[in-house]
């Protein structure tokens, strides 16, 4: 089987040769890009399974690489690397597309077990190879496509995991500590409520653009969920 391939995105030769041995270590393929211009490159021409982005560069910073990266399409798992802990930075990151974030000095173990929670969800949904439709709305989780009414819609991997669990499951609510269990099986930080809030907003943005209006729903002091009517499921 070949192994998945992750494009590191960072500046800091001694940090990157650093994780990169842990990583090829754990069994992944890895591939350095320093700089803007590189990482744009190689996400485009590698097909790469997960990004691994840092935010300072030397042609610019990580926060532009996010946001051209999901303006191409580019469906993978973006991990962000940063060095700041405040919640306005995670905030916007996650609001830009950014699936995780993890803070420096990055811990080798939970940056596997991050990586491989992302990987596990994309390997689980090719696995289903599932259809799931609500009222003109179609998903595909294996493919990571959705769309409403034939017109598609640009969801990051985390919103169209978000938008499968809610699906599969119509009429349950799922609170925020719920849904980021669902999300990230493999723990984290305690911002993990902060990130459900942030991809939700997001996700229904999203929806709203393309008119689907009211599909989720917020239960006060509760969570989310699908209002009530049985979507039909195919395949």
């Amino acid at each position: 089987m070949t192994p998945p391939d992750l494009l590191m995105i960072e500046d800091d030769a001694d940090l990157a040769a650093l994780l990169r041995a842990d990583l090829e270590a754990a069994g992944y393929r890895v591939r350095i890009a320093p700089s803007v211009i590189a990482g744009l490159t190689m996400a485009r021409a590698a097909f790469p399974n997960l990004v691994l982005l840092d935010l300072g560069l030397p042609d610019g910073t990580g926060r532009e690489v996010l946001v051209r990266l999901r303006r191409s399409s580019l469906t993978v798992p973006i991990l962000v690397l940063t060095g700041r802990d405040t919640v306005e930075q995670k905030v916007d990151l996650l609001t830009l597309g950014a699936d995780d974030y993890l803070v420096k000095p990055v811990h080798p173990q939970e940056l596997l077990a991050r990586i491989a929670g992302h990987l596990r969800h994309r390997a689980a949904a090719e696995l289903r190879d599932e259809v799931l439709t609500y009222r003109g709305l179609v998903v595909r989780p294996a493919r990571h496509q959705a769309s409403y009414q034939g017109q598609p819609l640009q969801l990051s991997p985390t919103e169209l995991r978000m938008l499968t669990v809610l699906l599969r499951q119509p009429g349950r609510v799922f609170s925020r500590d719920e849904m980021a269990r669902e999300l990230w099986p493999e723990g984290g930080n305690t911002l993990r409520s902060n990130a459900v809030d942030v991809h939700m907003a997001n996700l229904r943005k999203k929806l709203r653009a393309v008119q689907l209006h009211g599909l989720i729903r917020t239960v006060r002091q509760v969570g989310y969920g699908i209002r009530k009517v049985q979507p039909e499921r195919l395949g």
